[in-house]
């Protein structure tokens, strides 16, 4: 893959997202414009649509100070502009976790989180709907000089008394031989970071295409904002995980994998985690041949993947430094040598098409159950037409009491239906009483008093084991909320079963039924956050652990992502509701339609002001009408499977081999 080539797939998988998106627009407008959709399938579209708008491609990238992974980011991905967009010097240059995204309707420019906010107990994700809490860095994308000068706000420090840095969460460390701590200096001080986290809103290509890179600095980083791995890396589609060539696995380095990648598992690393050998242009050497330097490299490779018990494939040795310098000089040979290419090569093939298989297998059962739907209205229409037809068929040469008896009879099922209607609204305070209970049930604000309570009995904890039972109560009481939440939801779809069946067997209507709502997807949340929350307290050191702020951080972290999930199901719920009625009512108004047609045809037979003949040629007309629809939009879903299930663009390299 040439030096493009990451960026031409990432580019080639967004354009194909931007016309899948299309394809299914002009299917929801042209089913809406035949009245073929309810709130139902209109919600379902829409957010289909939304979320291919707003789709998004997380990679983050993790390692200890010094390890050359700004560089990394510089290279792989913002050579082009011909200049370090991140800051890259030696020693600790990202002293915040930063994030590089783009969002069309907001100024370019870095948004900075004071580090006194770690005081607060408020998560990251909650401060970024508080623009106000942030000091922001405009950037002048016309101007390198102004740009890096703006971008070496994430570098800055401050230097402190060593308890407020405590107070803050973070760790100091006496032994200078490690880097998994701060250090005093000569006056008794410690230098910590200004910024608690930083938000570049950058217009790069990719990044206005919906890419997301997450920089994350240092174990001490990681331990002290436990939010960053039990939420930020825990939903990255990939994580980069860089060492140094010459220093190999160090124990911070281990430390990073272990507590914070690998979260403490015995067994391989997780699908998406790559893992990088930096600056292995500290190994060339004029004065040895190049295989010299190929087996130290290789030999280095294969120590780390014994450490990390990772497969020697997902370990790539490159050159950040001098990678960047071949593109911007675009000096071919050093780009080669530097071996950024086998790994662009990697992160493309192993993250954009699982990106894309998961994008396209949601939006295909979406869309078969959406079809399902559709064709059940556009079938009642058809037999709709095809009853009123035979019954005008059979009026060929009758006398004016049989018209009349089924004058009387249309006019009856009429009145029928219109009767049912009046006993479904008596079932209505019911189902709100029942959604009042649901509603409670999944409550975020509900939560607080049990998040109050753990907080409390993690402060006296003064051990692992103090904290971990702490936790196990606490999540027995959530998953207690969503049991009970599921039961109720169980009650509300019995009871409209119960409506759905007595309109099909009164009325004739299709046999459907009302849509579930399941919480095992917050299940599997919650249950993911636990293991993580599980894994972080075996792992992360009992020195840490003893430090109330980081413990009540920790906690925050958990308890704001457990108000997520529940605002998540809150919304959910209500969606549900109000649109669990929406397939019947779909077809009740289809049948008041067609019984008001076949009313109107048989009245003004009767009155003669039609000939039989007229009547049955206009739905005739209406029938070849109804199969065009349903021609035009298989059509249209054929024409969005087609995109859907298009081959992604073959890279340069291989249609260079082919």
């Amino acid at each position: 893959m040439t030096s493009q080539g990451i960026i031409d797939q990432f580019e080639d998988y967004s354009a194909w997202r931007m016309e899948v998106r299309d394809a299914i627009g002009r299917f929801r407008d042209s089913a809406k414009s035949q009245d073929l959709t309810n709130a139902q399938t209109d919600q379902r579209l829409d957010q289909i649509i939304s979320t291919l708008d707003d789709d998004k491609l997380y990679i983050a990238f993790v390692a200890e100070f010094s390890r050359g992974k700004s560089e990394l980011i510089n290279a792989i991905f913002f050579s082009t502009l011909g200049k370090r967009v991140l800051p890259s010097s030696a020693g600790r240059t990202t002293m915040c976790p930063s994030e590089l995204m783009y969002d069309a309707d907001l100024e370019p420019g870095i948004r900075l989180l004071p580090i006194d906010t770690r005081t607060t107990g408020t998560s990251i994700q909650e401060y970024k709907n508080q623009p106000e809490e942030w000091t922001f860095f405009p950037l002048d994308t016309g101007s390198p000089q102004q740009i890096t000068a703006a971008l070496n706000h994430v570098t800055e420090v401050d230097s402190v008394e060593p308890a407020y840095a405590q107070e803050l969460g973070l760790h100091i460390t006496e032994d200078e031989g490690h880097d998994d701590g701060l250090h005093l200096d000569s006056t008794g001080h410690v230098e910590i970071p200004r910024w608690r986290h930083a938000i570049i809103n950058f217009p790069h290509p990719l990044l206005e295409k919906g890419l997301v890179i997450l920089d994350t600095p240092g174990l001490n980083a990681l331990g002290a904002e436990p939010e960053l791995t039990l939420n930020m890396l825990s939903s990255a589609h990939g994580v980069m995980f860089i060492l140094a060539a010459d220093a190999g696995v160090t124990k911070s380095d281990l430390a990073v994998w272990r507590d914070h990648i690998n979260m403490g598992s015995d067994g391989p690393a997780s699908k998406g985690s790559i893992v990088i050998l930096n600056k292995i242009d500290v190994l060339w050497d004029d004065l040895r041949d190049d295989s010299e330097i190929d087996d130290e490299i290789a030999g280095q490779c294969d120590l780390t993947a014994r450490i990390l018990r990772v497969d020697p494939d997902m370990i790539f040795p490159v050159s950040a430094q001098k990678a960047l310098v071949g593109k911007i000089t675009d000096n071919r040979e050093l780009l080669d040598k530097s071996r950024l290419g086998e790994l662009e090569t990697a992160l493309s093939d192993m993250l954009i098409p699982a990106k894309r298989d998961i994008v396209a297998e949601n939006i295909r059962q979406d869309m078969d159950e959406l079809e399902v739907s559709i064709n059940t209205l556009i079938q009642q229409r058809l037999e709709g037409v095809d009853e009123h037809i035979s019954e005008l068929d059979s009026l060929s040469n009758k006398n004016s009491e049989v018209i009349e008896n089924m004058l009387e009879k249309v006019k009856t099922d009429k009145t029928h239906l219109e009767k049912s209607l009046q006993r479904f609204q008596a079932t209505r305070s019911i189902f709100t009483r029942q959604t009042v209970q649901l509603y409670q049930q999944l409550d975020p604000k509900a939560m607080e008093a049990t998040i109050a309570n753990t907080r409390k009995n993690m402060k006296i904890s003064f051990t692992s084991r103090g904290i971990k039972a702490a936790m196990q109560e606490f999540f027995g009481v959530i998953y207690q909320s969503l049991d009970q939440a599921a039961a109720q939801s169980n009650e509300i779809k019995e009871m409209m079963q119960g409506v759905y069946r007595t309109f099909q067997e009164e009325h004739g209507l299709a046999n459907i039924r009302p849509g579930g709502f399941s919480t095992r997807k917050y299940v599997r949340d919650v249950k993911a956050l636990e293991s993580s929350s599980e894994r972080f307290i075996k792992t992360t050191s009992l020195v840490m652990l003893d430090q109330g702020v980081l413990t009540s951080r920790f906690f925050d972290s958990i308890s704001a992502r457990i108000r997520q999930i529940f605002q998540m199901a809150n919304k959910d719920a209500d969606n549900w509701l109000k649109t669990i009625m929406s397939p019947m009512e779909s077809q009740i108004r289809e049948h008041q339609v067609q019984l008001r047609r076949r009313l109107e045809s048989i009245k003004r037979i009767h009155k003669a002001t039609d000939t039989l003949d007229d009547r049955l040629s206009e739905l005739k007309f209406v029938r070849d009408g109804v199969l065009e629809q349903k021609t035009r939009l298989e059509e249209l879903r054929n024409a969005m499977l087609s995109v859907l299930e298009r081959p992604a663009a073959i890279t340069h390299d291989a249609q260079e081999s082919a």
